[in-house]
C-alpha cells in the first residue's frame, strides 16, 4: 500500500514536468539567419538561434538564445497564418535609414500555423 502512494506521487510529479516542458516548447522555435539582421536593438550574426516567447499574443517578450546564452530581448507578437508553414523562414527587411542593414521582420516555424513577428507591420 505504501508503495502505491510513492508510484502515484512519481506519476503526479512526472506529469507536471512533462505538461511544463511541452508548453515551453509551444513557446519556442529555432531558426537560422543566413546574413547579419538586427532584432530590437541587438544586431545578430548569421547562425542558428532559438527563440522563447512568453506574454499575451499581441505584446510577446521574446528572447533570442545562441548556445543556451540569451543574446538578446525584444518583443513582438503572434501572427496567425492560413496554414501551418511548411518550413522553417526567416523574414528580414531593409532598415530605413541603412539599406545595407537588415532587420529581422518574422520567423515562420515549420509544420505551425503561427508565425513570430517583430516590429510593426
Amino acid at each position: 500500500m505504501k508503495h502505491a502512494k510513492y508510484i502515484g506521487l512519481l506519476a503526479t510529479i512526472a506529469f507536471a514536468f512533462s505538461v511544463a516542458a511541452f508548453a515551453k516548447d509551444a513557446n519556442s522555435g529555432s531558426f537560422t539567419l543566413d546574413a547579419p539582421a538586427e532584432v530590437g536593438t541587438t544586431q545578430l550574426a548569421a547562425g542558428h538561434y532559438k527563440a522563447e516567447w512568453s506574454g499575451p499574443a499581441d505584446a510577446l517578450k521574446v528572447d533570442i538564445i545562441k548556445h543556451g546564452k540569451t543574446v538578446a530581448t525584444t518583443e513582438g507578437r503572434i501572427k496567425t497564418l492560413q496554414s501551418p508553414s511548411p518550413y522553417d523562414a526567416v523574414t528580414v527587411k531593409p532598415m530605413a535609414d541603412n539599406s545595407s542593414q537588415k532587420t529581422l521582420q518574422e520567423i515562420d516555424f515549420s509544420n505551425r500555423s503561427q508565425a513570430l513577428v517583430f516590429g510593426g507591420e
